[in-house]
């Protein structure tokens, strides 16, 4: 027995395309429709068994907004997601919202009408491969690369911080204390504790270190940024 089914979609081309060939396989489309701003309205007005809702951009806050609004208004309409190569957060997120199944985008037109019949009898229609893969991501997400600029700088005062950027300059003891307005042996002594934060043994190590990894790009912005919120900090206070 066919399905009573809409199909969804920004793209009307392929809304349109895929209507056409559930059509020829014995289902009943309701309406081809695009954009999916407009699903929920339609849906709950059509109500049809199936929806197959396409989406660009499963991952993003608010993809699932329609599928939330169908299953409260009409819980009986399976929502079917039509999606790119699955984002394991993107899926959880389908599901989360009501979804009854995930097929993507690339799938086989079978594909697409096992996961409506699957979806209209209740349960769940997703490839297990798919589902085992989003599992193992959930439980078990990627670890993200160590920022090891971002690090370093979380390590140091915005004293260190701007010492390093003079050490790197190539200025010594004395041309760091006089910019800084500091006597030489406090100089000497931010210089000692940048090198033993770091790790390193020589002012060449340290300005290398924060070559390679980005920390002087950072302090650079960090200090921009603190002398902004000085600058709007000054203008707020009033005249004596």
């Amino acid at each position: 027995m066919g399905v009573r089914l809409m199909v969804v979609d920004d793209h009307r081309l392929l809304a349109e395309a895929l209507a056409s060939a559930l059509k020829l396989r014995g289902h009943r489309v309701l309406a081809a429709a695009a954009p999916s701003a407009g699903a929920a309205d339609l849906v709950v007005s059509r109500a049809p068994e199936v929806c197959l809702l396409g989406t660009a951009s499963p991952a993003e806050p608010g993809a699932f907004d329609p599928v939330v609004r169908i299953k409260k208004e009409r819980p009986q309409v399976a929502v079917v997601v039509l999606g790119p190569v699955p984002n394991p957060r993107g899926i959880a997120a389908a599901f989360a919202a009501g979804a009854s199944g995930y097929v993507r985008h690339d799938e086989r037109i079978e594909g697409v009408e096992r996961a409506m019949m699957k979806a209209r009898a209740g349960e769940a229609a997703i490839a297990p491969q798919l589902l085992q893969q989003a599992f193992e991501e959930l439980l078990h997400p990627a670890a993200q690369p160590d920022d090891e600029g971002a690090r370093l700088l979380q390590m140091l005062t915005p004293r260190e911080v701007e010492v390093l950027v003079r050490v790197a300059e190539g200025e010594d003891t004395r041309l760091i204390a006089a910019g800084m307005g500091i006597a030489p042996s406090t100089a000497r002594t931010h210089v000692q504790r940048v090198l033993m934060k770091l790790g390193v043994g020589s002012r060449l190590e340290a300005a290398a270190l924060a070559a390679r990894t980005g920390l002087l790009d950072r302090a650079a912005t960090r200090g921009a940024g603190a002398r902004e919120r000085e600058a709007a900090g000054a203008e707020t206070v009033p005249p004596p």
